[in-house]
C-alpha cells in the first residue's frame, strides 16, 4: 500500500468513517447493460430521473470524464435495536433505521468535503464528492473498490460492517493506487429474498422497485396499490427487513456517531399521535430528518395504512377526521383504513355521507371498493 493510500485511510478514520477503499475508474459494459435492463423493464417505477440520467449513470466517466480514481467510504449506522422486533407493535409506526435521527446526506457530505479538500492539497488534482444524490452507481463502484459486495438484495454487504452503512464517494483526477475488488460472500443464503413482504425480488440480485416498501413509502408520490397495503404492516417510512435478516450483521457494531443513533421519540411513535400531525407539526417533529422530504401528506398516507393494519378500533375517530383532509391522497387512505377498522354498518353510513360530496375520482373508488 502506498503512503498516500494509507494516509487516505487515516484521514477517513479521523472523520469517523469505518472504511475507505480506492478504485480506478473506467467504463463497465456489464453494469451499463444491467442498468439498461432495469430501466427497460420499468423496475425503476416512478423514479424517472434514473432513465433521464441513464447515459451519465452508466459510467462514472459519463458523469466526469476527467476523473481517474474514486475513494469510496463507509459510514456505519448500525442500530442498537432489533428492527424486526418493532414490527410486532402494531399500535406504533416503524421508521427505517437509517432515518431515526439526522439526515445522513448532511453528515457524510461534510466529512467527505474535509477529506476531499485534504486530498486535493496532497495531489494538486481536482476532486468532487457524492452522497447518493448524483447519477453515480455507487454500489458497483464500492464493490470494485473492495468496500463490500452487492448481496442478493442488491444492497452492499461488508464482512466487517454487515449491511448497516452509508456509502460516500470522492472522485478525483489523480491516479491513486487501487484496492482489490470484493467477491460475493452470500453463499447459499437467500434469507433476504425470503423475508420480503411484497416479493420485490424477481430473482437474486434483482429488485423491482414497484413492489418495494421502501420505494412505495418514500419515493412513490401517488396512491399505494391495494395489493401492497396489508403487506406493509406498520412500516411508515422505508423497510429494513432484507437488511436486518442478513447473517453478516453479526459482525456489525453499534454506530458511534450520536447524530445517527435513534431518537427515542422516533423508535416506536404511536400511530394515534402521528395521525394528528398537521403540516406544521410534521415539519417540527421531523426537522433535520430525512423523513421530512416526503412531506406531510405522503407520510400520513403511510400512517393510515399502518392504522388500517393495526386492528385498533380506538383509532377510528382520528381516521374519520382525516376523511375530510384537504389532500385526496390522505382522504383515500383514510377511507381504506376506515374499511379495515370499522364495523360494516359504520362504514356504510360514512360512505353514504361522503361519497356524494367527494370530487376526487380515486377517493370515490376507495369508497366504492371499501
Amino acid at each position: 500500500m502506498s503512503a498516500l493510500a494509507q494516509a487516505i485511510r487515516e484521514q477517513a478514520a479521523t472523520q469517523g468513517f469505518s472504511a475507505a477503499r480506492i478504485v480506478k475508474l473506467g467504463d463497465d459494459s456489464l453494469q451499463a447493460q444491467r442498468l439498461r435492463d432495469f430501466i427497460v423493464e420499468r423496475r425503476h417505477a416512478g423514479m424517472d430521473w434514473m432513465a433521464e440520467t441513464e447515459e451519465r449513470r452508466a459510467s462514472p466517466l459519463g458523469l466526469w470524464p476527467e476523473a481517474k480514481s474514486a475513494v469510496v467510504l463507509a459510514q456505519n449506522y448500525a442500530p442498537d435495536l432489533d428492527p424486526l422486533q418493532r414490527l410486532e407493535n402494531r399500535d406504533a409506526g416503524v421508521i427505517s433505521v437509517y432515518a431515526l435521527n439526522r439526515d445522513y446526506h448532511d453528515i457524510v457530505k461534510g466529512r467527505l468535503k474535509h477529506i476531499a479538500g485534504w486530498l486535493a492539497q496532497q495531489t494538486g488534482a481536482e476532486v468532487k464528492v457524492f452522497v447518493d444524490t448524483a447519477p453515480l452507481m455507487e454500489k458497483p463502484l464500492a464493490q470494485k473498490a473492495g468496500l463490500g459486495w452487492q448481496g442478493r438484495h442488491t444492497n452492499l454487504v461488508s464482512r466487517d460492517l454487515g449491511s448497516w452503512f452509508f456509502i460516500g464517494t470522492i472522485l478525483t483526477a489523480a491516479e491513486l493506487e487501487p484496492d482489490e475488488a470484493e467477491t460475493d460472500h452470500c453463499g447459499s443464503c437467500h434469507a433476504c429474498l425470503d423475508i420480503c413482504p411484497t416479493q420485490a425480488f424477481p430473482a437474486p440480485y434483482q429488485l423491482d422497485a414497484r413492489r418495494c416498501i421502501s420505494y412505495l413509502t418514500i419515493e412513490h408520490k401517488g396512491h399505494i396499490a391495494r395489493a401492497f397495503r396489508q403487506a406493509m404492516g406498520n412500516r411508515i417510512y422505508g423497510c429494513d427487513d432484507c437488511l436486518a435478516v442478513c447473517p453478516w450483521n453479526k459482525f456489525a457494531t453499534e454506530a458511534n456517531e450520536a447524530k445517527l443513533r435513534a431518537r427515542k421519540d422516533l423508535v416506536s411513535p404511536r400511530i394515534a399521535d402521528l395521525l394528528a400531525l398537521d403540516d406544521a407539526a410534521f415539519r417540527a417533529l421531523f426537522s433535520g430528518s430525512p423523513v421530512k422530504r416526503v412531506g406531510r401528506d405522503r407520510f400520513i398516507r403511510n400512517v393510515l395504512i399502518a392504522a388500517g393494519n393495526s386492528g385498533d378500533m380506538n383509532l377510528l375517530p382520528r381516521v374519520e377526521t382525516l376523511l375530510q383532509d384537504a389532500s385526496p391522497l390522505v382522504r383515500a387512505m383514510a377511507v381504506w383504513a376506515l374499511s379495515q377498522l370499522a364495523p360494516e354498518p359504520q362504514f356504510a353510513a360514512a360512505r353514504s355521507s361522503h361519497i356524494g360530496k367527494e370530487a376526487d375520482a380515486h377517493v370515490r373508488s376507495e369508497w366504492e371498493n371499501g
